[in-house]
């Protein structure tokens, strides 16, 4: 069975992840500290809230080296993306540095934040979106996006108010900026994926 583990840094919305990932048939381990990635196929970054109060939790459990030296599939949702990246104007926070870029304010857009589903424009194709329709809707609820230095990074953009950058990846490090564990069967099928990356990634090393 593959082993995922979900990292706990206060997010709200830890238990959703959790329980999802569990529907695709993976074990789950939430991992309080860092001994507890020891063994996992795979690492989950999940985030609600701001960079800053998540960037101070991982640094007070000690997992900002464990991060950076990873060498298993991470995924990275909403704020887990965000800190994907070297900072954030949301507070200034310096953020993780596994991707170039910052996270910025969105612009030009109704209101903040943004809520509801949205369909995306696929820059390449994706591991993570095998199976997936090309205008499948995804549930988003944020107010920044990643603004990446590199836009060979970029997998996917939906918009709102301007296009926005959905979904990145760098090797075995792939992020999103919707909510995979609330975009219905679509989003689990983005969570089978990511587990099934994960169980390929483990066979081959």
């Amino acid at each position: 069975m593959t082993r995922i583990a979900v990292i706990d840094h206060g997010a709200g919305n830890l238990v959703s992840i959790a329980q999802g990932l569990q529907r695709t048939g993976a074990e789950i381990v939430i991992a309080e500290t860092p001994a507890d990635l020891a063994g996992a196929d795979g690492v989950v970054l999940p985030g609600v809230g701001s960079t800053g109060a998540a960037m101070r939790r991982l640094e007070e459990t000690g997992f900002v080296s464990p991060l950076r030296e990873l060498d298993r599939p991470l995924l990275g949702i909403c704020v887990g993306l965000q800190l994907f990246f070297e900072s954030s104007d949301e507070d200034g926070t310096a953020c993780l540095s596994l991707m170039g870029g910052r996270v910025e304010q969105l612009r030009d857009t109704p209101k903040l934040p943004h809520i509801g589903w949205n369909d995306m424009d696929f820059v390449r194709p994706d591991p993570l979106f095998a199976g997936i329709s090309a205008d499948a809707p995804f549930y988003f609820v944020h107010s920044y996006a990643v603004s990446p230095a590199d836009e060979a990074v970029v997998v996917a953009r939906a918009s709102y108010g301007r296009a926005f950058v959905a979904a990145a990846r760098d090797g075995l490090r792939v992020g999103v900026q919707f909510h995979p564990e609330r975009s219905g069967p679509d989003g689990m099928r983005v969570l089978a994926n990511f587990v099934n990356e994960c169980s390929e990634a483990a066979n081959a090393a």
